[in-house]
C-alpha cells in the first residue's frame, strides 16, 4: 500500500493530501469540540449535584437529629416526585449515611437496605467513602473510578460541628452519550460538507500544480540514449520553480538535439575525411605506374610493330587505362583558387547549356531560376563544377522535373537543385557522399563526392533535404571579402 501510494501521480496526490489534511483537521477540532462539551456537561451536572445535595443535606439534619428514617426517605425521593424536575439531572441513586458509613436510607431499599454496608453490595462505593472520610465541612466531593459508567457526589450532613452522616448521590454518565452523539453527527456532517466544497477545488489546483510537472515528466521519458526526432514539449513556463524547470528543460532539449545533429555532423565529416585521405593516397600509388604505363604504350606505338591486331589491342588497353587514369584523377581534388577567374552570370547560364541536352534526351523538364546579376569574388570553374555535378545527379534521379535556384545575400552564394525523385532514407544520409558506396547505383558516386570536396575547399556547406516526392541539394558558399585574382 505504501508503495501504491508513493507511484501514484502528482495530480492524486495533492488532492488527497489536501483532503486528508482536512479531515484530519476536523477531526481534531471535532475531537477538541467534545472533551469542551464531556466538561462543561460534568460542571453542569456537578454544579447541579451540588446546588440540590447541599438543599438536601441541610433538610436531613432535622430527621437524622430526631432519627426519623421516614421522613429522611421522603426528603431523599422527593426530587423524583417532581413532575416538572428535569430527569437527565436527577441523580440515579440518593444514599443518606450514617456516622459509621452504613446505609441509614436510601432511594432503592431492595438493593441498599437499611444498615447494609454499601461498599460490599458495589464496591465503587468505596472512592466516595474514602474521598469524604475525615471532612467535615459543607463542601461536596466528587469522584469516579477509573472507567466507571458512573459519577458520585458526597455531601457531608453537618449540624453544629458535628458531622452526621453523608448523603452520595450517584449519576450514571448515560446521558452524555446523546449530546455527544448529537455533536458528533453534526461535526460529520460538516466534514462532508468542507470536503464536498474541498474536493474540486484540491482537484484543480493539484492539476494545475501537478499538471505542468506531469507533462514534464511525460517528456522526460521520451528521451533516452538519443533525443527521438520531432520530440514537442509543450511545458509551462513561468517566474516559479515549476515554470523555470520547464524552460530550463526546454533549453537543455534544444541545446542536446543540437549536439546529437553537430555530433553526427562531425562523424559523418570525419568519416569523408577519412575516405578521402585513404583515396587520396590510394590515388598517389596508382597515377604513378598508371603514368609510366600509358607512356608505355605511346612508345610502343610510335616506335614498335605496326601490325594492326597489336595496334587495336594497345588501343583497348589505352582507352581502359585512360579511363582508370580519369576516375583517379577525381579522387585527387584540389581547388587552386589563385587559377580560376571570378564567377559570372554567363558562367551559370553556361551550366544550364551544358545539362539541358541530357534532361531532354529524358524527358526531364528544367526549371531555371538565376539570381546574379553582377560577377562574384569566387572561383568560376569550381561553382560550375559544384553545380553540374548537382544538375546531372538529379536529372539521373528525377522523374519528371528538376528545379535549380541560383540566389545571394550580402555574405554567401547559394546553389539550390530539386528533383521530384525517389525518397533518400534518413539512414542513408551519412553515406550519400561517400564514392563507391552501395548507394551509387546509376554510378561510382564521385560526383558528389566532387561536390562535397569542393565545398568544403571553398569553407561551404551541404544541406539535403528528402521527403517522398522531392529531395532537394542546397550548396552555400561564403564570398571572400576580396575577390578572386585573374
Amino acid at each position: 500500500m505504501r508503495y501504491f501510494v508513493r507511484d501514484l501521480s502528482l495530480r492524486y496526490k495533492i488532492p488527497l493530501r489536501v483532503l486528508s489534511l482536512a479531515s484530519i483537521t476536523a477531526i481534531l477540532v471535532t475531537a477538541s469540540i467534545l472533551f469542551r462539551v464531556y466538561d462543561e456537561t460534568r460542571n453542569d451536572l456537578l454544579r447541579h449535584a451540588q446546588s440540590m445535595g447541599r438543599v438536601l443535606a441541610n433538610t436531613l439534619v432535622g430527621p437524622l437529629t430526631h432519627d426519623d428514617a421516614w421522613r429522611a426517605f421522603e426528603i431523599i425521593n422527593s426530587p423524583f416526585q417532581s413532575e416538572e424536575a428535569d430527569r437527565s439531572e436527577l441523580a440515579e441513586t440518593i444514599l443518606v449515611l450514617d456516622g459509621k458509613g452504613q446505609v441509614y436510607v436510601s432511594t432503592r431499599p431492595a438493593q441498599f437496605p437499611m444498615l447494609s454496608d454499601p461498599v460490599r453490595l458495589d464496591p465503587e462505593f468505596a472512592a466516595i467513602r474514602e474521598a469524604t472520610a475525615g471532612r467535615d465541612g459543607h463542601n461536596p466531593v466528587a469522584t469516579a473510578q477509573p472507567g466507571s459508567s458512573r459519577l458520585f457526589v458526597g455531601i457531608p450532613i453537618v449540624s453544629d460541628g458535628a458531622r452526621l452522616g453523608t448523603l452520595v448521590m450517584t449519576y450514571t454518565k448515560g446521558p452524555f452519550i446523546p449530546r455527544f452523539i448529537g455533536i458528533a453527527q453534526r461535526a460529520a456532517l460538516m466534514t462532508l460538507l468542507a470536503l464536498a466544497v474541498l474536493l474540486p477545488i484540491a482537484w484543480y489546483w493539484g492539476n494545475r500544480m501537478a499538471g505542468p510537472l506531469v507533462r514534464l515528466a511525460g517528456c522526460m521519458d521520451q528521451i533516452g540514449p538519443r533525443v527521438p526526432e520531432g520530440l514537442h514539449c509543450d511545458l509551462f513556463e513561468s517566474n516559479d520553480e515549476i515554470g523555470r524547470a520547464g524552460a530550463s528543460f526546454k533549453r537543455m532539449l534544444k541545446e542536446l538535439v543540437e549536439k546529437a545533429r553537430l555530433e553526427q555532423e562531425i562523424l559523418v565529416t570525419e568519416r569523408l575525411a577519412a575516405v578521402g585521405r585513404l583515396s587520396a593516397g590510394i590515388a598517389h600509388e596508382i597515377n604513378n605506374p598508371l603514368g609510366g604505363m600509358l607512356n608505355a604504350i605511346n612508345t610502343f606505338k610510335r616506335h614498335g610493330s605496326n601490325d594492326p591486331r597489336t595496334l587495336k589491342t594497345l588501343s583497348l588497353l589505352e582507352r581502359g587505362l585512360s579511363q582508370i587514369k580519369d576516375t583517379v584523377a577525381a579522387l585527387l581534388v584540389e581547388a587552386r583558387l589563385e587559377s580560376r577567374h571570378p564567377l559570372s552570370r554567363h558562367d551559370i547560364e553556361d551550366t544550364r547549356t551544358l545539362v539541358a541536352a541530357e534532361a531532354a534526351g529524358k524527358g526531364i523538364g528544367l526549371v531555371w531560376d538565376n539570381h546574379i546579376a553582377t560577377g562574384l569574388p569566387l572561383p568560376s570553374t569550381l561553382v560550375r563544377q559544384i553545380l553540374l555535378n548537382l544538375l546531372l545527379n538529379a536529372i539521373r534521379a528525377a522523374e519528371k522535373q528538376v528545379e535549380c535556384q541560383v540566389y545571394r545575400d550580402s555574405r554567401s552564394l547559394t546553389l539550390a537543385v530539386k528533383n521530384d525523385g525517389a525518397h533518400i532514407p534518413d539512414e542513408d544520409m551519412p553515406y550519400l557522399f561517400e564514392p563507391f558506396s552501395r548507394l551509387s547505383r546509376n554510378g561510382h558516386g564521385l560526383g558528389l563526392w566532387i561536390t562535397y570536396q569542393i565545398t568544403r575547399q571553398l569553407n561551404g556547406g551541404i544541406l539535403v533535404e528528402s521527403d517522398p516526392g522531392q529531395t532537394r541539394f542546397a550548396v552555400t558558399l561564403p564570398l571572400p571579402e576580396e575577390p578572386c585574382t585573374t
